[in-house]
Formats: structure tokens, C-alpha cells, sequence
């Protein structure tokens, strides 16, 4: 699956890996129950509502997507560790590329498995800002957007989605 990046986005979104659809479609986050792109258009990150066929025009907005795994799958227990190991260095590469303002992890699931390989303090909080940067990139996780994902309700993933909107603009303060 090709990324959508380019240098110096306002967010970079990191899914954990595509899903069996996504893969045969060619696009991000194209699962029918997948709400990412509602998300996008309701907590106004992008100016209009978009779908999935629209993930090429995701720069025009200072957005970007990518993932941390590369290969399909139709469901996160069918990756293995070594690949969340192979993915994380080649993650940290385009993030020291492509030097994102921010890097939003799409999911609390794929944030823990990170957080290792960052080599920092557990996250102090599930969603939201997190204390770590990565390459000068502020971290934020939000939820999974997936139809099967039941610990959020789809207003909890609005809310976290508009946090993210209105903490990306924000000046970063230093700790």
C-alpha cells in the first residue's frame, strides 16, 4: 500500500497495518465499517467530507498516512512480533524524513506495541498527547476507527479526533 506523505505535514497518521480490503482497493482505512474518514470530515481535520478514495488529496490539508506494517491482513493477530520490530525501523526512518509536526497513532493497541521500541516511559495516558516525541514530532493517539473496534464509542473517537485537530495547532511547549 502506498503512503500518502510528504515533508513537513501538520499530522501523519500511523495505522498498524492494511486491512484485506484496503489492500484489494489500494487505499487507507477502506473497510466498510471503518469510520476514519467520517471522523475526519466531523472533527473538521479536512474541510469536506472525503472517503477513502480520496486518501491521495489527504497532503492538500497537511495530513498524511502511512503504517507502522506494511502487509495485509484481516486482523492484528495475525502479525508477529518481528514485525512490529522490521515496521518501527522503517517508521523512524520516514518520520526523520519526512518531519511531521505531529505523529498520531491510530489506535491505543498500536501505541502500546510502540512504546517499547521508543524506548521511553509507558504512555500516560491511552488517547490523547503523549509526553515522547519522535525526530522533534509530537505523539498523539487516537482510537481506532475500525467497525470492530468496541472500547470507544463513536462520540469518545470524535472527541479524541477534534482533541487532536485543536492540539495540533497548538504552539508545542517545552517540558
Amino acid at each position: 500500500m502506498r503512503d500518502r506523505i510528504r515533508p513537513e505535514l501538520r499530522i501523519l497518521f500511523v495505522g498498524i497495518n492494511p486491512g484485506v480490503r484496503s489492500a484489494i482497493t489500494g487505499h487507507h482505512f477502506a473497510g466498510y465499517s471503518n469510520r476514519f474518514w467520517k471522523l475526519l470530515a466531523e472533527s473538521r481535520l479536512v474541510p469536506e467530507l472525503v472517503t477513502y478514495e480520496d486518501d491521495d488529496r489527504l497532503p492538500e490539508w497537511g495530513l498524511g498516512i502511512t503504517n507502522l506494517i506494511a502487509r495485509p491482513s484481516p486482523g492484528i493477530d495475525d502479525l508477529r512480533p518481528e514485525e512490529y520490530i522490521a515496521g518501527w525501523k522503517v517508521l523512524d526512518r520516514k518520520i526523520r524524513r519526512y518531519r511531521p509536526k505531529t505523529v498520531a497513532f491510530v489506535g491505543v493497541t498500536l501505541y502500546r506495541a510502540v512504546v517499547p521500541l521508543l524506548n521511553c516511559p509507558p504512555a500516560r495516558s491511552a488517547l490523547g498527547p503523549q509526553l515522547v516525541t519522535i525526530h522533534g514530532a509530537r505523539v498523539f493517539v487516537v482510537p481506532n476507527p475500525s467497525g470492530r473496534n468496541a472500547n470507544f464509542t463513536y462520540a469518545e473517537m470524535l472527541d479524541a479526533f477534534v482533541r487532536l485537530r485543536r492540539w495540533s495547532v497548538r504552539k508545542p511547549t517545552s517540558t
